[in-house]
């Protein structure tokens, strides 16, 4: 590995960039969607102290995309499965954070185990498999787009339609539970929408960096603001340009769409955490 070589993998697509773009636009709308929904639902990952859920998630999202394609099956059909599965799984046992925890712990190695045991039986090409796991722009085909892009929509209306009692219920849950507030439901509900953005997530930027979509935009969102309508829409814009921006970067180089994904989005949060830092010694020293 020489500099002309890391050169190429940064910018060896330039001078085909429109060509190879007109290969990836299904990438770019669902990188969209995802950036914007994740960006939303990640505010209450964050408020509900869930970010390790949404890794935990993922890896069942995997092994189920990866049992899809070793028995021949639509592979996003097999990560929403999957993703599903670890979501009631979780909303169901864990209530309390510690057991949330070790159900989580114990969920994690099981499904990324069974993953790379599918993966090793796959017999077709290496980059799909690799995809799985880091992310891939070419991934999303045109008859997989449509429905990652129902799914985040779905998830997004589901979002609004239970804001205030999921917020209420994120912030300070023995005050919902006591004014009627159904929780458990609300809980539930949640954690199923999340494994179902999920299942978007790992077919964009794969199952080991999801939460640089779902968890890294809210927290860079909270060290700037702070207000119910300024965090949300900071997170979703935050998580827009991550995606977007990420795919787009992708298109001029040969490297997964991952690495660009993560650096913008760990750049947002690094800025936000200096502007929040300076803020914050300013309004000390008044």
């Amino acid at each position: 590995m020489n500099w002309a070589d890391v050169g190429n993998a940064l910018f060896g697509g330039v001078s085909q960039y429109g060509a190879i773009f007109e290969l990836v636009q299904n990438s770019v709308y669902a990188g969209a969607v995802l950036g914007l929904v994740g960006g939303l639902i990640g505010v209450f990952v964050m408020q509900r102290d869930m970010a390790f859920a949404v890794h935990g998630i993922s890896e069942l999202s995997f092994a189920g995309a990866a049992v899809a394609l070793l028995i021949g099956v639509d592979v996003v059909s097999g990560s929403i499965v999957g993703s599903l599965i670890a979501a009631a799984i979780i909303g169901l046992l864990g209530a309390r954070a510690r057991d949330r925890n070790s159900i989580i712990g114990v969920l994690m190695p099981f499904g990324l185990g069974v993953g790379i045991l599918c993966l090793s039986l796959y017999n077709g090409r290496s980059a799909t498999r690799f995809s799985l796991l880091t992310g891939q722009i070419v991934s999303v085909q045109s008859a997989q787009l449509g429905w990652l892009v129902v799914i985040g929509l779905v998830v997004l209306i589901a979002l609004l339609m239970i804001w205030r009692p999921l917020r209420f219920d994120s912030l300070d849950p023995q005050s919902a539970a006591a004014r009627g507030v159904p929780t458990t439901a609300v809980s539930l509900g949640f954690m199923l929408l999340l494994g179902l953005i999920v299942a978007v997530a790992v077919h964009i930027i794969g199952a080991l960096l999801v939460m640089a979509l779902l968890v890294t935009p809210a927290a860079a969102a909270m060290r700037v603001a702070s207000g119910p309508l300024s965090v949300p829409l900071l997170a979703a814009l935050f998580g827009f340009v991550s995606a977007v921006g990420g795919v787009l970067l992708a298109v001029a180089g040969t490297l997964p769409v991952s690495p660009y994904i993560t650096t913008i989005s760990f750049l947002i949060y690094l800025v936000c955490r200096l502007v929040g830092a300076r803020r914050d010694r300013t309004t000390r020293a008044l």
